[in-house]
């Protein structure tokens, strides 16, 4: 089948609220932003010209039509999105720290999200795709779990790249040991994998980080890992290779967005460049980019790439250029990427 496009991903689609000031009384107010890690990761690739899909559920409800008008509205094909007419979307209230990191709180019982049904996935959006793309909040509950599983397995057989980005939400687990066992389950699947230090601490058991990075190897044989260590930079692990770029001092206002910019940066790369023709220059190249896309979300409120508000700077070149005078001097995360 022809690969009409470069990344599908399935998974959360929902209402990050996050503060805006207060009312005149005094109350906090909130804004509605949408928000998902997939959709994220795809927004920033169709900022970059990637042609991307989306294969999820919301609620039939007003904020289920607010996401499904913003990613229709930021280029992402949404007809693999479902409109549940029982449950509605998900929400997330979050909490912004003074040094720009933040905390959830779901609710998700049920939401919209975790209801994606096997029969309900288009699974024509995935074979034309060289890419699947998933995270482990698709295989919290069912029936979204095998809806997961069944279209990675469509995937594998379709001969897309397949990238994970575990994304781990203690809050929206049972146990954190299913939480690993899922973890790990992606793990066995994915040619690329995007992970922050504390996942891999976590899954791991390691506080040294290339001694988990090593342990991951060895038990999954994964072809690509991106670890992403907040401030200090990250890393690309790539057979013998161990590549690293040092982060750059930014003003981190928010990190919501971050990682997942971060990883719709280094997807785009390894599709430029294709998984079997890296080297270390080319990671580094791939690093020093993704870095400093992450760095341009960090540094604006409520900035995350599903947003229109980061339309400005696109993830391109020229963006990156106009904040830091070169792609090669923008590489950070502004703080850390959970």
């Amino acid at each position: 089948m022809e690969k009409k496009y470069d990344v599908t991903a399935l998974g959360e689609l929902l209402i990050d609220f996050a503060v805006n000031g207060e009312s005149e009384q005094g109350n906090q107010l909130f804004e509605a932003c949408p928000g998902g890690a997939p959709c994220n990761v795809l927004a920033m690739l169709n900022k970059l010209g990637r042609k991307t899909a989306f294969i999820g559920k919301v609620g039939d409800d007003q904020f289920g039509k607010l996401l499904k008008d913003t990613i229709t509205n930021t280029g992402i094909e949404a007809k693999g999105l479902v409109m549940d007419k029982d449950i509605h979307t998900t929400l997330a209230f979050v909490h912004t720290f003074p040094d720009g990191d933040r905390e959830f709180s779901f609710y998700r019982k049920p939401g919209a999200d975790m209801m994606l049904k096997e029969e309900e996935v288009d699974y024509d959006l995935i074979r034309q795709s060289k890419v699947f793309h998933f995270g482990t909040l698709s295989m919290t509950d069912e029936p979204v779990k095998t809806a997961t599983k069944r279209a990675l397995s469509v995937a594998k057989e379709a001969g897309c790249m397949i990238t994970f980005d575990p994304n781990l939400r203690p809050p929206l687990w049972k146990t954190l040991d299913e939480a690993k066992e899922q973890m790990e389950y992606g793990f066995e699947n994915c040619d690329v994998l995007k992970i922050s230090d504390n996942e891999i601490q976590f899954v791991s058991g390691e506080e040294d980080y290339d001694k988990g990075i090593k342990y991951l190897q060895e038990k999954y044989q994964i072809p690509l890992i991106f670890l992403t260590m907040g401030k200090e930079g990250s890393r690309a692990y790539y057979k013998n290779l161990r590549v690293e770029q040092p982060g750059f001092t930014v003003k981190a206002i928010e990190t919501t967005g971050a990682g997942d910019t971060f990883c719709g940066c280094s997807i785009n790369g390894v599709l430029k460049y294709g998984l079997d023709n890296l080297d270390e220059e080319k990671l580094k190249e791939i690093l020093t980019y993704a870095n400093a896309g992450a760095a341009l979300i960090t540094m604006k409120k409520r900035c995350n790439p599903l947003d229109a508000g980061t339309a400005k700077y696109q993830g391109t070149d020229r963006g990156m250029k106009k904040n830091y005078g070169s792609t090669q001097n923008a590489g950070c995360m502004g703080s850390k990427d959970k």
